[in-house]
């Protein structure tokens, strides 16, 4: 029947025949062997075009989204993607596929250890790979700029060339997904959960979790980038690029600034430097040369706004802790060991609430002493602005002896 459906329309009237089924309830494994019988390969475009049809001809978006999934694991592998653009590095479509490997690294890593929590006996102490899960769901959170640099930023210019439907949905399967994340960590931090507690709370929430950031992945390279790319033009992408910082990164640092051949030779960390002048009550001074004091202090320094978001670190080249920008935007809970996300908590609201203002640490780590301390910010009325951490090795300090007065660049 293939070599019969050898045009667009038909091709398109088939497949919306095929989705039709799917909402009237016909099980994906028919549905999925008449796709391969009747149509071998699908362009990509042909799939976006038949869910705008269908929301136009009134299938409401909610039930879209409800076959999504099902659209999803029937059409995967059957479509066709070699008529999308390549992709430059460092481009907004080549870092939203980088951070996408990253995820799959972790949803790959969290499958194994529920595998082998199931393989072990029954009642058998599950709490270090509670700990474990909890850290690979924390960095699964990170979806959630990923999601919204989509959003906000790719989304709104392909409505603007009239694809609003699938975006639409794709929004749509965002929400549960982040519904999905945050459940799976609320059930990850029960004190005492058993391994019998575990793998029910597996099989309701966790493993769809999973399943549901994977797909998402396939939907996104196989549908989504392909058409983007088809639709928009340099200078959009070089806005989206430009504004991509803002939101932030999903467990990846980009290596490559991208921008157009014919873009301005002045980089776009160079435009940032070069800002406007900064203008405080004891003086002033450019972006550029606040960065490079705030680079040449002999500390780390990592900002977190009033609501909980990573927002700076410094760049020193003493780093203590590495930074990357994959924790800009993210929630500071979800940068520290699960185990001690608990004392971050609590330092939090005791800044918020003003109970306290600061809250100092010490540590020997590799032979060196690294003090660390927590800052409530303020502003002049008081109200919580966010905190700062500072930390740097004091080894220099503690072993000083005597006096030094004389000039010495030792």
């Amino acid at each position: 029947m293939s070599e019969l459906i050898n045009n667009s329309e038909q091709r398109k009237a088939r497949l919306k025949e095929l989705i039709l089924k799917l909402h009237q309830g016909d099980s994906q494994e028919d549905v999925r062997s008449e796709l391969m019988q009747s149509l071998k390969q699908i362009p990509y475009g042909e799939v976006v075009e038949v869910e705008q049809e269908l929301i136009g001809e009134g299938l409401p978006e909610e039930e879209v989204l409800k076959l999504c999934d099902a659209h999803s694991a029937v059409l995967q592998g059957n479509i066709d993607l070699s008529g999308s653009k390549g992709i430059p590095e460092g481009h907004p479509v080549d870092l939203f596929i980088h951070e996408n490997e990253e995820l799959r690294k972790v949803t790959k890593q969290a499958t194994k250890l529920l595998n082998e929590i199931e393989s072990h006996a029954e009642g058998t102490p599950v709490q270090d790979n509670v700990y474990k899960l909890r850290g690979l769901f924390n960095n699964l959170f990170d979806a959630d700029k990923h999601y919204q640099r989509k959003e906000y930023l790719l989304f709104p210019y392909l409505e603007s060339k009239g694809i609003t439907g699938p975006p639409k949905v794709m929004w749509g399967k965002h929400d549960e997904i982040r519904e999905l994340i945050k459940g799976s960590i609320e059930i990850l931090h029960q004190e005492g959960i058993t391994r019998e507690d575990l793998l029910a709370s597996a099989e309701i929430i966790l493993n769809q979790t999973l399943f549901g950031i994977d797909d998402m992945t396939v939907k996104e390279e196989q549908i989504l980038f392909p058409m983007a790319m088809d639709k928009l033009t340099e200078t959009e992408w070089f806005e989206i690029s430009k504004q991509s910082l803002e939101i932030g990164f999903c467990l990846y640092d980009p290596q490559v600034t991208w921008k157009p051949s014919w873009a301005a030779e002045t980089s776009v960390d160079d435009a940032q430097k070069e800002g406007n002048y900064i203008q405080l009550p004891s003086g002033g001074f450019t972006a550029g040369e606040l960065l490079a004091i705030l680079n040449t202090l002999p500390i780390d320094m990592t900002f977190v706004d009033k609501d909980d978001r990573v927002k700076y670190f410094s760049q020193g080249a003493e780093r203590v802790f590495q930074r990357n920008r994959a924790i800009l935007n993210r929630d500071v809970r979800h940068c520290h060991p699960p185990a001690s996300a608990h004392i971050v908590d609590k330092i939090i609201d005791d800044f918020k609430t003003g109970r306290q203002t600061r809250a100092p640490f010490w540590i020997n780590m590799g032979g060196k002493m690294i003090h660390i301390e927590y800052f409530a910010l303020r502003d002049e009325k008081g109200g919580y602005l966010g905190t700062l951490e500072v930390s740097h090795n004091v080894n220099r300090y503690r072993e000083l002896e005597g006096e030094q007065r004389i000039l010495s660049y030792t």
